[in-house]
């Protein structure tokens, strides 16, 4: 029988250099997801001097601030972090729309990790719980992604 090679990553975020773009617009929650991203990237030993903060209006620029900054081919990795909430028109679907699609195309053509850290909720309650509350930390949960997919990549 043959052994399987198997490839994980690593989530050692020593010696790697990382951009976050955050949006301001809701940033009463998005300074949350913030937070919430250095913490988890410290504590697995990245560099605070090897992090690049980028602020920016809001969602709908996320996805040309990160091609820039994957263009530069300075980061290991960019976190889009962002909270778009529903209101009353149909704006919420263009906006959560464009941006998602956008990340993810930047993150295929650069081939650079972007960890997806934005929020797409329909109340404000819903977005404070995935900033920090019951439903944990989303930041969090966008740096661990593209930690690992760092760290994979770099086996490939």
């Amino acid at each position: 029988m043959s052994t399987m090679t198997n490839i994980v990553g690593q989530l050692d975020a020593k010696g790697l250099k990382v951009a976050i773009v955050a949006a301001r617009f809701n940033n009463f929650i998005v300074d949350h997801l913030i937070s919430g991203a250095l913490d988890y990237l410290e504590r697995h030993g990245l560099d605070p001097a090897d992090v690049t903060l980028v602020r920016i209006p809001g969602a709908f620029e996320l996805p040309l601030v990160c091609q820039k900054l994957a263009a530069s081919a300075r980061y290991h990795g960019i976190l889009a972090l962002g909270a778009v909430i529903r209101g009353a028109t149909p704006h919420f679907d263009y906006v959560c729309a464009e941006a998602s699609k956008g990340i993810a195309q930047v993150m295929l053509h650069s081939g650079t990790p972007i960890g997806f850290g934005l929020l797409t909720c329909d109340t404000i309650e819903q977005a404070i719980e995935r900033a920090g509350s019951k439903g944990g930390n989303k930041g969090v949960e966008a740096a661990s992604a593209m930690l690992e997919t760092i760290r994979v990549l770099e086996q490939l």
